[in-house]
């Protein structure tokens, strides 16, 4: 018999992704660093892609919708512009998890770096040519770069979770 402290643990673990995500949404939270160099990079994105290529069932469209209409309070944007930005995102992880057969790090990988490129072009593009932002790309460019030499390093911790919750969903099944 599983004690009450197992359970609130497997429980937090289970829920991980979704409590991380709303953090991250809520705090604005993108991890930059300044020293001479402006680094960063969209932990958000990172978050998203794994989590509905490896586990869709723990975002819904409509939490990760919800999830971009809160960033876009948050950092001040148009309404929507996360949201669609997120959902495409959710879309081209999608694509590639019907797509793949084998899942490898290397494909995600390089997957995710175009789904990036494609996600903040469309942004570029509709905060420049509708709204009429002033957005350096540069910055969004060296942004993207970023965030995809970042994503194996986080993916290999969100795997560590991945499996572990994986194990105890077997090991359930089987008592």
């Amino acid at each position: 018999m599983p004690t009450r402290s197992k359970i609130f643990y497997k429980s937090i673990l289970n829920s991980f992704p979704t409590i991380l995500l709303f953090i991250l949404v809520f705090t604005g939270f993108d991890l930059s660093i300044f020293y001479n160099l402006n680094i960063s990079f969209n932990f958000v994105y990172i978050l998203i892609f794994f989590w509905v290529l490896k586990k869709p069932e723990i975002f819904g469209f409509g939490l990760i919708f919800l999830s971009g209409i809160i960033n876009d309070v948050n950092l001040n944007f148009p309404i929507g512009i996360s949201s669609i930005n997120y959902l495409l995102l959710c879309a081209l992880a999608s694509f590639l998890r019907n797509r793949t057969l084998i899942p490898s790090l290397l494909y995600d990988w390089i997957f995710f770096f175009i789904s990036v490129l494609i996600v903040n072009s469309a942004n570029y593009s509709m905060l420049t040519l509708i709204f009429g932002s002033n957005i350096s790309y540069e910055i969004l460019m060296l942004n993207t770069f970023f965030t995809s030499l970042v994503y194996p390093i986080i993916a290999k911790i969100f795997n560590r979770i991945y499996i572990y919750n994986l194990r105890e969903e077997n090991a359930k099944s089987a008592r």
